[in-house]
């Protein structure tokens, strides 16, 4: 009861942001795509390249981000092909957009920091990475088709630094390289910028909206895959690796199981803003995603990890 308690205090402050991003759109006329290129450019990828930089890497971590990204690729495809045939048009893109990540980073941090404690968040953060580097790679491939042609496609993702942020951080972490202290505080105030815009952008997205759940099909569609299948395919993965492959600890799967019960990610909010794919419903999703997991996740944390 404590631990549910604790999480449900830590999330009140997501919560107002969220209303100051709607005030923001609604009466100052904030524009979301200028934040939203401000967040996939340089803050985004400025909090992975730190993120990596400051965990404890070997060959066998680096493989978590791979397998978390096959996971979200697996539902990505999965709910894009559900997608196609109930939605009909560009929005099946943005579901599998939806489904397939989750706001893991200014939502799901300060929750790990609640559960693991500072020593562990360094393994949450890894398997988190695999998360992100699909948004900024297969995932917004995918949300794009929704508008571009393939090739416009390939064009956009390559042209999108978290990736390469990620690569370089890797490399200087492993030649034992670190980050200078100089610029520690300017990587702490990023990570803050990340958090606070990451939110905010959800409020601006709804302060145009009518109708909070828009199409229900949708929404509904959005809620199974990220409220059932993700968690349901970590805790398959993890009684099968109980069995005998024991390819990773308990504190990677527990990492893992909070990664899948996290809400819909904000960055879809951001990615649906920059396609001008149906960013209002993206929005609408989200926050009520946001809504639900107030009381979902210290209720799956006290099932499972409790």
């Amino acid at each position: 009861m404590a631990i549910v308690f604790s999480l449900l205090t830590k999330m009140i402050p997501l919560y107002l942001t969220i209303a100051l991003g709607w005030i923001a759109g609604r009466f100052l006329q904030v524009n979301g795509r200028h934040i939203a290129s401000l967040m996939l450019y340089i803050i985004t990828p400025s909090v992975i390249f730190s993120g990596v930089m400051s965990a404890p890497l070997s060959t066998t971590v680096l493989l978590i981000p791979v397998f978390v990204w096959c996971i979200c690729l697996v539902l990505g495809l999965g709910f894009l092909t559900i997608g196609k045939r109930v939605l009909g048009d560009a929005r099946a893109n943005i579901l599998a957009m939806t489904v397939s990540t989750g706001n893991t980073g200014y939502f799901g941090i300060p929750v790990a920091l609640i559960l693991f404690g500072q020593k562990a968040l360094g393994i949450y953060v890894v398997c988190m990475l695999g998360t992100t580097l699909y948004e900024n790679s297969m995932g917004f491939y995918i949300a794009a088709r929704g508008r571009y042609s393939v090739r416009e496609c390939v064009l956009r993702v390559l042209k999108l630094p978290s990736l390469y942020a990620f690569l370089i951080g890797a490399g200087l972490n492993l030649s034992g390289i670190r980050i200078p202290d100089i610029f520690v505080p300017m990587f702490d105030n990023l990570r803050g910028a990340y958090s606070i815009f990451g939110m905010m952008i959800i409020g601006m997205g709804i302060s145009t909206f009518r109708g909070l759940a828009g199409d229900w099909r949708f929404t509904g569609l959005s809620f199974v895959g990220k409220f059932l299948a993700w968690p349901l395919m970590v805790l398959l993965l993890w009684w099968i690796d109980g069995l005998g492959p024991h390819w990773y600890d308990l504190q990677v799967y527990r990492s893992l199981f909070l990664v899948s019960i996290v809400p819909v990610a904000a960055n879809t909010v951001v990615i649906a803003t920059l396609l001008e794919t149906h960013p209002e419903q993206a929005a609408g999703t989200t926050l009520l995603s946001t809504i639900v997991a107030l009381l979902y996740i210290p209720v799956m944390v006290a099932l499972v990890l409790g």
